[in-house]
């Protein structure tokens, strides 16, 4: 795993030198989810602070058992009522994408007296099988969750189509970026436009050309996901 986490780092330093942007810009984050906290482990002595979970019980069982200096990053679809166990744990949600949600957050923050980092995720592909805001509505969006107490917008988050060519998910990480870039224009009180989350395992690089600040790698570090076994 070593290797793969080096190879990572390698390729993260050359697609920001091609941009013109120091490493030091883009976060890695990897995707722990379905990985067995040995794995972790490993990662972490091998410098790993920023863990992504997709499941708010793997998050929290891993939360418990690593060590204290780690970033969690909540990433998969978030439900409603799960949103008071990543509270207090999470220091960002990437996976903000209605307004009940961010309701929803914004109460479980003030309950706890925290204040929690969230991202607005867009569907930018509009592709039905996936979460996140339309487009043209993500304004919208940003605008009245910002209303929120105890909640900050940090940015923008999306997981592009599943494709064979990095290169034909450039267009989407490039409209990701300008509705970024049109959001910050508008100086939305609490909103700060300064984090991108897009780019995996397969586009990491083309995501980090166009203007990424964190990817999200699992399977380039950990190898292929495991599942429990399926009972017949």
């Amino acid at each position: 795993m070593s290797q793969n986490l080096d190879f990572v780092n390698q390729n993260i330093t050359k697609a920001c030198e091609k941009a013109g942007r120091g490493a030091e810009d883009v976060t890695l984050i990897a995707v722990s989810k379905t990985k067995p906290v040995s794995m972790l482990k490993e990662a972490y002595k091998h410098g790993c602070r920023a863990f992504g979970e997709n499941k708010v019980q793997e998050l929290v069982e891993k939360y418990e058992e690593m060590p204290k200096d780690i970033q969690w990053h909540m990433i998969g679809h978030l439900q409603r009522n799960k949103v008071k166990y990543v509270v207090g744990k999470a220091a960002l949600i990437h996976s903000v994408d209605t307004l009940k949600l961010a309701e929803e957050i914004s109460r479980e923050a003030v309950k706890k007296q925290t204040e929690v980092s969230i991202l607005i995720e867009v569907n930018i592909a509009g592709e039905e099988s996936k979460y996140g805001v339309a487009m043209a509505e993500t304004e919208k969006l940003v605008r009245e969750a910002a209303l929120l107490p105890g909640i900050h917008i940090k940015g923008l988050m999306t997981i592009a189509p599943y494709v064979e060519e990095p290169e034909e998910n450039r267009q989407y990480f490039a409209l990701l970026r300008q509705l970024s870039v049109d959001i910050k224009q508008k100086n939305i009180d609490n909103v700060n436009m300064n984090v991108l989350s897009m780019g995996m395992t397969g586009d990491y690089m083309v995501a980090i050309e166009e203007g990424a600040t964190y990817v999200r790698v699992g399977t380039g570090i950990f190898g292929e996901r495991q599942y429990p076994a399926q009972r017949e």
